[in-house]
């Protein structure tokens, strides 16, 4: 599949059905595009479609089951809408850390390819307000799905979600400007199951 060109192409790959409950036009939004009159168009779609497939189905839709329908923020970013968030300090990385996370169509320095979306749960929102932090989700990520990387924000409990060949399996938090380490492979909390740090969330089966 060629890079669309037209309207006609775009909308058939915005139709391209990436797992149960997905298309790919769900995750074309940009607000930076929209901002700066971009095009958030993936320059390889067929690579882009493979890595948004596993993101979904190994990740999504896992937690779609689980907690309900989720709400979209920041996913797929061309290589040129991630360059002008990074250089208008848009909260994006560079575009060589981006790569296979939300630049979906180009590979890392090591050649595997990875997706990431940044994504809000209605139910967690309603189920914490102000009285829960972000951990107990975190530790049910961790202990159900075979994800790659997690960044918590302070916004609406919205996380950066990322699915990757090599899956690197790390939960940060960001917020105030300080970026805090839950969990990473070698330290003594990422092995066996933290069941009793999130107990009153769904099961994978659905809300409890």
């Amino acid at each position: 599949m060629r890079k669309p060109g037209s309207v006609k192409s775009l909308e058939n790959l915005g139709r391209v059905r990436l797992s149960k409950h997905f298309f790919m036009r769900d995750f074309l939004y940009s607000e930076v595009a929209g901002i700066f009159g971009l095009s958030n168009i993936p320059d390889d779609p067929e690579l882009a479609i493979a890595a948004g497939s596993r993101l979904c189905e190994e990740l999504l839709e896992p937690i779609t089951d689980a907690f309900g329908p989720i709400a979209v923020r920041s996913a797929y970013r061309s290589a040129e809408v991630n360059r002008v968030c990074n250089e208008e300090k848009e909260n994006c990385s560079s575009n060589e850390k981006n790569h296979a996370r939300h630049i979906w169509d180009v590979r890392d320095r090591e050649g595997h390819i990875g997706a990431m979306a940044c994504i809000v749960i209605p139910w967690y929102l309603d189920y914490s307000g102000e009285q829960r932090g972000y951990e107990p989700l975190a530790w049910w990520i961790h202990d159900h799905l075979n994800y790659s990387e997690v960044m918590f924000f302070s916004k609406l409990f919205a996380f950066n979600l990322g699915w990757h060949e090599k899956p690197k399996r790390t939960i940060h938090s960001w917020k105030g400007g300080t970026r805090t380490l839950l969990t990473k492979p070698g330290m003594d909390n990422q092995e066996g199951s933290h069941a009793a740090l999130y107990l009153g969330l769904p099961s994978l089966g659905g809300v409890a």
